[in-house]
């Protein structure tokens, strides 16, 4: 049936037998015995011929829609299957929590799509536990999460860098004049802190009951980048992970980063997850191995 469609397709949008019957490189006795066969298949008229033209009828249309679709779901497949004959994947979709979307996701893009300039990358966001679901359930490629999956036999947890919390302040705030910095100091501080949900803020959290410490929350916002340009303006210190604080960013925002060892003990794993590597297409299993090497190269600037 499906080449049925595709004829009777060509019918509808060249609106002639005679130019879709020369388009299809067939005769037009050939194509009006497929179309009859649909027909009879169907138990349905699709055409209403009056004179020389044809027009579609109510079941006509019906069925000219469902071959559109019919084709974009044939296209869809076919690149799809594609992806299991070739280590070059023309699309990927990658699913990433929110704080990795925003710490590591950007740059892993960039590398990748300079070192493969056809690849299309697609990015699903989400909670670590969302992400979780959507690799389960194949709607993704792969995910990378900033935490692991040990208790589900059916993902597969790779490593690639750990990260920890470290304190940031403007270059112009009056702590700095300090020459030691202890985490008692972030009592009372103003900070503007991540918005709660992530694990990032639940690090920051466990920090603070941890050690008993109450700091002046200004503002929680849900972006890096909102945080990190409302800190002189607001004259407050933040948390952030130290996979976001790359060098251009400090200097651009005029930035000081304040190592407290405490900070350092805040360890948290982003991890590349996957399903059952029998469902993996070549091109995706290419993919994550690319994504370990880039995380391997540049595990000192992370």
């Amino acid at each position: 049936m499906l080449e049925d469609m595709r004829l009777f397709s060509m019918i509808v949008e060249h609106t002639s037998l005679n130019k879709a019957a020369e388009r299809l490189n067939l005769s037009q006795p050939a194509l009006s015995r497929r179309i009859a066969r649909l027909e009879s298949e169907l138990e349905v008229d699709l055409f209403r011929r009056i004179g020389k033209r044809l027009e579609l009828t109510a079941a006509g249309q019906l069925t000219y829609e469902f071959a559109l679709e019919l084709r974009r779901f044939h296209g869809s497949y076919l690149q799809k299957l594609n992806a299991f004959k070739s280590a070059e994947a023309p699309i990927a979709t990658i699913g990433a929590s929110l704080t990795t979307l925003q710490t590591t996701l950007p740059a892993l893009i960039t590398a990748m799509t300079e070192k493969h300039p056809n690849l299309e990358i697609k990015a699903v966001t989400g909670k670590s536990h969302e992400i979780t679901t959507l690799v389960k359930e194949r709607k993704v490629d792969f995910g990378l999460v900033a935490s692991s999956v040990e208790d589900d036999a059916s993902i597969t947890s790779l490593p690639l860098f750990d990260d920890h919390l470290i304190l940031v302040l403007p270059r112009t705030h009056f702590i700095l004049e300090r020459t030691q910095f202890e985490v008692d100091d972030l009592n009372g501080l103003p900070m503007i802190l991540f918005a709660p949900g992530t694990w990032y803020r639940t690090l920051t959290d466990q920090l603070f009951r941890r050690h008993n410490l109450k700091p002046d929350v200004r503002m929680e916002i849900d972006s890096f980048e909102a945080i990190i340009r409302l800190l002189s303006a607001c004259r407050a210190g933040t948390l952030l992970p130290k996979s976001y604080l790359r060098e251009q960013v400090l200097k651009d925002n005029d930035l000081y980063l304040v190592r407290i060892p405490e900070l350092e003990e805040t360890k948290r794993t982003t991890s590349l997850i996957h399903g059952d590597p029998a469902w993996l297409a070549p091109s995706t299993r290419y993919l994550i191995e690319e994504t370990r090497a880039y995380f391997a190269r540049n595990q000192t600037t992370i």
